[in-house]
């Protein structure tokens, strides 16, 4: 292992970065000095630059990874080569700002009921119930579960951040009846191992083959049930600042995108078609 990858590999963990993303940025930059064959503490912004027009010309990479790659580089040279006037000239490309998938409750309810294995689906109730992400709910233990309070504490969210969310008297049952069966030790979804969480890989083909299952064709995953969580609270009329507290949006302008896709007000206005409808129909 070269030095200046020990020192990022440092660097990220002093800053609470996930695991996954300490990963993630490693290789992306490794993957540069192998395309240059050099150290990229060696390299110019004109060198760093022709790279990134060749993975985006080039190899076409997707959106997600291009973008994987600017922040990878931008943390290399703002923290650990200490050259923050490298950081402009890798600008993150202009954000397509898609709607989520959302599902309406009946699809819920038929993704829901295609997942026969007790454990999977309790976590998926946890995803839907209570907003959280997949990592969240496979990470939560026995004590986060507060049945007086009748809330959930969600610990090392997104950015490392600590919050309560609603337990609901719907999930306390379901998890009422999920402990009955399983009884586990402290770990609320353990794998294999007991003081291990079951892994996010195994959850995402649990939840893709339950979609199939159910006929859904939408492209839904385990975060479109955190998305349908903070839509229908809002056709239910929650305040967006609430629903901002419960996701664990640092900005609320992170939790508006579902003023965007919720159908609520839409269904509640008419057509102008609707008004000709008598005169269409004498016509005939």
């Amino acid at each position: 292992m070269s030095e200046l990858r020990r020192k990022m590999q440092a660097d990220l963990r002093i800053r609470n970065y996930a695991e996954r993303t300490q990963a993630t940025y490693i290789s992306r930059v490794a993957e540069m000095a192998r395309y240059y064959n050099r150290s990229p503490a060696d390299l110019s912004a004109e060198e760093v630059r022709e790279y990134l027009r060749y993975l985006k010309d080039d190899r076409e990479v997707s959106r997600s990874a291009f973008v994987q790659v600017i922040a990878a580089l931008r943390f290399l040279y703002r923290f650990t080569l200490g050259r923050p006037e490298m950081v402009p000239k890798i600008p993150y490309p202009r954000s397509k700002r898609r709607h989520p998938v959302v599902l309406s409750r009946q699809e819920v309810v038929r993704w829901l009921k295609a997942m026969p294995n007790l454990k999977h689906r309790t976590i998926a109730l946890v995803l839907y119930g209570a907003g959280l992400r997949i990592s969240e709910a496979l990470a939560l233990e026995l004590s986060d579960i507060d049945s007086e309070r009748m809330v959930i504490t969600v610990r090392h969210g997104k950015g490392d951040a600590d919050r309560q969310v609603t337990l609901s008297e719907v999930l306390l049952k379901a998890l009422r009846t999920y402990w009955r069966v399983y009884a586990p030790p402290a770990c609320l979804f353990p794998g294999k191992d007991p003081d291990k969480p079951l892994t996010v890989s195994t959850i995402q083909r649990t939840l893709k083959a339950a979609r199939h299952r159910a006929g859904i064709r939408k492209r839904a995953s385990a975060h479109t049930l955190r998305h349908s969580y903070a839509t229908h609270l809002l056709e239910a009329g929650t305040d967006l600042r609430v629903i901002q507290t419960l996701l664990g949006h640092s900005s609320l302008r992170t939790t508006e995108i579902y003023t965007h896709v919720t159908t609520a007000h839409l269904r509640a206005t008419r057509s102008p078609l609707d008004a000709l409808s008598e005169e269409l129909f004498d016509a005939e």
